[in-house]
């Protein structure tokens, strides 16, 4: 049997008391038949579990605020229903546009320069492109003052709505700018043209926005990139006509060895002539660059994705050899038919969609008059032109079938024929 457990306490009343109940306590049987001491404390507090306080939720950064459209913009879309189609856009977007100008001396725009203009936002672009012909110049009746006020009217509906919304413009003059005709005693014929173009693109309140790389002799040559990491690189040169000086096309091939070109993922070349004809009305010499096999091999020897014309006032994303050729339409008067065709081409805006990660480019073009896309399998398959045959962008040399072969041959000759 268990002993039960003894304390020696003070004799007092209370002692007494509280060893009567200790025995008894002591004597009580438990489960297991031996003494149990319960012994509680106020002073002691229970345990209690923790509090579970829920973990909050991640807060997601907020999304940039798209900057609102411009005005202008707002009320362009609104009188369009639906709006033109918005596709996906890449890591770069390029808008791309041409040949913008009336007849001699005009200081005002057709509508449909007017409403690309104040679209041209709604597509987001981070780079316009104009490959020429922003004013109506070339004509030696124009007095100094008329040429400057086409200047102030070409600011006034395109270069200042494009630079308050903050989309940089890169550009090459085009004949009616500043034309490079020589006179024959060492200068220009248009001399004054020239002059102007250059003093109102030089003006620092007229300044472009583009990132320059040179500005060797800007407005007429130049260099300049775009994207986070200069992904896309871009030569300008003096295409207002037919012939790119010596000195000048040593100064292309160091541009385009440059280390910012090298790195590119992309490299464009942009002039106002194309390499070969496409619009009827302009197949013939003077119409096109001179000795276009020799600078189409410059081009592809240095790996340029795509040379940028505008001039022939006619829409048509071709090939030849491994160089493509984007021969803009225009969005000011005067459309032209395609090659063999009767129908004037449709006024165009073009975006490009730089895809860094695939080295891949989308085309979209817009007809400005209708705003619906132009699908490309509605373009002729080639265009015949007197110095070359271009092939759709889509059509590769190997698909072309014996019959469209020789159909080419029976009019160039072989040499032209082949790329």
């Amino acid at each position: 049997m268990a002993h039960p457990l003894r304390f020696n306490l003070p004799r007092s009343p209370l002692a007494l008391a509280l060893l009567a109940l200790l025995t008894a306590c002591s004597l009580a049987p438990t489960a297991q038949n031996s003494p149990v001491l319960l012994l509680e404390s106020a002073a002691s507090p229970q345990p209690t579990a923790a509090p579970i306080v829920p973990s909050p939720a991640p807060i997601a950064p907020p999304s940039p605020t798209p900057a609102p459209l411009p005005p202008a913009t707002t009320a362009a879309l609104a009188q369009l229903a639906p709006p033109p189609h918005n596709p996906p856009k890449g890591n770069l977007r390029l808008a791309i546009i041409s040949d913008l100008n009336r007849a001699y001396g005009s200081t005002d725009y057709d509508p449909s320069v007017t409403d690309t203009v104040n679209l041209l936002p709604y597509w987001h672009p981070d780079l316009v492109l104009c490959s020429g012909d922003m004013v109506a110049g070339q004509s030696l009746s124009l007095s100094d003052g008329e040429i400057a006020a086409m200047w102030a009217a070409f600011d006034r509906f395109v270069a200042k709505p494009l630079r308050d919304a903050g989309i940089p413009f890169g550009f090459t003059l085009g004949n009616h700018d500043g034309s490079g005709a020589a006179n024959g005693a060492g200068g220009y014929t248009f001399q004054r043209d020239r002059t102007q173009a250059a003093a109102y693109w030089r003006n620092p309140a007229h300044d472009p926005g583009v990132n320059f790389l040179d500005r060797h002799e800007f407005p007429f040559y130049y260099t300049f990139s775009a994207g986070p990491a200069a992904e896309a690189f871009f030569l300008v040169w003096d295409g207002s006509t037919d012939t790119i000086p010596a000195a000048q096309l040593a100064w292309v091939e160091q541009a385009l060895q440059s280390p910012a070109a090298q790195k590119a993922k992309f490299r464009f070349l942009i002039g106002h002539l194309p390499l070969y004809a496409v619009a009827e009305g302009r197949n013939r010499p003077g119409e096109v660059m001179a000795n276009s096999e020799s600078l189409r091999a410059l081009l592809e020897r240095h790996q340029v994705h795509t040379y940028i014309s505008g001039h022939h006032h006619a829409y048509y994303p071709g090939q030849r050899g491994q160089l493509d050729l984007l021969h803009t339409g225009l969005i000011g008067s005067g459309p032209r038919p395609l090659l063999d065709h009767s129908s004037p081409s449709p006024k165009t805006l073009t975006l490009l969609d730089l895809d860094y990660s695939q080295d891949h480019l989308t085309t979209t073009t817009y007809n400005v008059e209708t705003w619906e896309i132009i699908a490309l399998e509605t373009l002729p398959r080639f265009l015949l032109g007197h110095n070359g045959r271009v092939r759709r962008q889509d059509v590769g040399i190997t698909g072309l079938t014996a019959a469209e072969q020789a159909q080419c041959e029976a009019r160039l000759g072989s040499a032209l024929c082949q790329d």
